[in-house]
């Protein structure tokens, strides 16, 4: 989608703009930050080298000082086992201290830090490790490397930190670029916009629930915790008794994650008698939010502020926040632009305020790990086209109302209706095939298949088997009807999903 770019003004935005310069090329940066994450690290293993940094439920618990000395450990062995200055690490390792000593080890190292999925089929990590041209593949059951202390001195703000991956339309995932600069600018967003006191320092301590491959988890928990000097405390796998648990027991006072969650948090049956008056920020983010729910959680939560935070993994997580003051009354927006972020509209219409959102701004990664074509495509005149159609009232509060990279929003997880679709072809007896989104109250959306046969029968369950081969969990069908007529289409061949959406009738979930 091409076209002028209507940028969206900040006379309303509620936002603290002071010390963001433009100079020069436009982009927005903040004027005094970090110069990077090693920065950001050392200032509080200095002040701060005894209070607690990372902590991983039912494992290791880490001060500042131990954070350093056991990363450039890592640093260390991931040296002697040949890594270079720009060599990529693939980390693997389950949320927990180990993927965090991971990550800080390749950063120190110089390396780049590339975040996989853990909940991918092999063939996706092998198409993963291979795109990135991985050094070192920390595997799961790999040992964290050894050695002696090692602090590489040739990084600057521009240098790329991490990799993280995200499926497109094509449904083939495409690496991010996330430069120290990017990390750092994101977690001054975070403290202005979210709220969180910059002196927080221990005070801070923040539940991550969501996997660390993810941005939210990464970059807009464990890295804003590091930047203010507060505690990650990490859930290894979701648990919903153990994370009610965990919110008095670790003087909880910052928690995100999913609206699904939320709902299976507030319906259990120990979170009435659950002490959670140390909670003082709750955000959410990567699904539509009911108002009756949002609702729910200031009077869950009564001492907490609420937010809804929007972003992608190329803006190393946040575009705009909803604050507090709006949470209720405007829950279907997802707010306003973020400091260092300037948003835009490309109108599809008559309407200059609907169309699609495109964002620039010093968080906004300058293109995909070898995709020219597909950087682009994205990237126009400076302008990142994130895919989504969005309607901006005269607040300039952003209300996301289609997504045209027609990608299913399960639970917080993206899944890539073509990359599915793509794979029931590849399935015994399927010769057609469409994925569309199934509503669902818990979870927003699941993944529902059309599947068109010439058999007697479909095998339905070996259909989702060879799935089960090929794709990462939640990316498989959990609904399935079988047509033996042709799917509906344009004269060019293009599937026609508004009209087959008319036409399907969903049955009963898949066992």
């Amino acid at each position: 989608m091409t076209g002028e770019v209507i940028r969206i003004t900040r006379s309303h935005n509620p936002f603290e703009q002071e010390g963001v310069t433009s100079e020069g090329s436009g982009i927005r940066r903040y004027a005094d930050l970090p110069a990077t994450l090693l920065d950001m690290l050392r200032a509080h293993v200095d002040t701060l080298p005894d209070a607690e940094a990372v902590v991983e439920l039912g494992g290791d618990r880490l001060t500042y000082a131990q954070l350093w000395q056991r990363a450039s450990r890592v640093a260390g062995g991931l040296r002697a086992n040949g890594v270079k200055h720009g060599d990529r690490v693939a980390v693997r390792y389950p949320a927990g201290t180990n993927w965090v000593l991971a990550f800080w080890g390749t950063v120190m190292a110089g390396g780049i830090a590339v975040a996989v999925n853990t909940r991918s089929a092999e063939p996706e990590v092998e198409f993963v490790l291979g795109d990135a041209g991985v050094t070192v593949d920390l595997a799961a059951d790999t040992p964290l490397p050894d050695g002696a202390p090692y602090i590489a001195q040739d990084i600057d703000a521009t240098d790329v930190a991490a990799l993280f991956y995200t499926s497109g339309t094509t449904g083939r995932p495409k690496g991010v670029p996330t430069t120290h600069q990017a990390f750092v600018t994101n977690a001054e967003n975070m403290i202005r916009c979210v709220g969180i006191p910059r002196d927080s320092g221990p005070d801070l301590r923040t539940l991550i629930s969501v996997p660390l491959f993810h941005v939210t988890a990464c970059n807009s928990q464990l890295l804003v915790a590091a930047y203010v000097g507060g505690t990650s405390v990490i859930m290894p796998a979701l648990d919903v008794p153990q994370l009610i648990e965990a919110l008095a027991a670790e003087r909880i006072s910052f928690v995100v994650t999913v609206p699904a969650v939320y709902s299976l948090l507030l319906r259990h049956s120990s979170f009435a008698d659950a002490d959670v008056s140390g909670v003082r920020i709750v955000g959410y983010g990567g699904a539509p939010i009911a108002p009756s729910l949002v609702r729910s959680l200031k009077a869950a939560f009564g001492k907490a502020t609420v937010m809804n935070g929007y972003g992608m993994t190329e803006t190393a997580s946040l575009i705009t926040v909803l604050p507090d003051q709006d949470a209720v009354q405007h829950a279907e927006s997802v707010g306003y632009a973020v400091p260092s972020v300037d948003v835009g509209v490309v109108p599809i219409g008559d309407d200059p305020n609907v169309g699609e959102l495109v964002v620039r701004g010093a968080n906004v990664t300058a293109g995909y790990w070898n995709r020219p074509d597909a950087t682009a495509e994205t990237i126009v005149d400076g302008w990142l086209h994130t895919g989504d159609i969005v309607r901006v009232d005269d607040a300039g509060r952003v209300n996301i109302i289609d997504r045209s990279k027609d990608i299913i929003n399960r639970g917080g997880e993206n899944v890539s209706s073509v990359e599915v679709e793509a794979e029931l072809l590849a399935a015994p007896g399927v010769v057609d095939a469409a994925v569309l989104a199934v509503p669902d109250d818990v979870m927003g959306e699941k993944v529902g298949a059309v599947l068109v046969t010439d058999q007697a029968e479909l095998d339905v369950d070996a259909v989702i088997a060879h799935c089960r081969s090929t794709l990462a969990d939640f990316k498989i069908p959990q609904y399935a009807t079988v047509f033996t007529e042709a799917l509906p289409r344009n004269a060019g061949g293009k599937l026609l999903k508004n009209q087959l959406r008319q036409q399907v009738r969903w049955g009963a979930p898949l066992r």
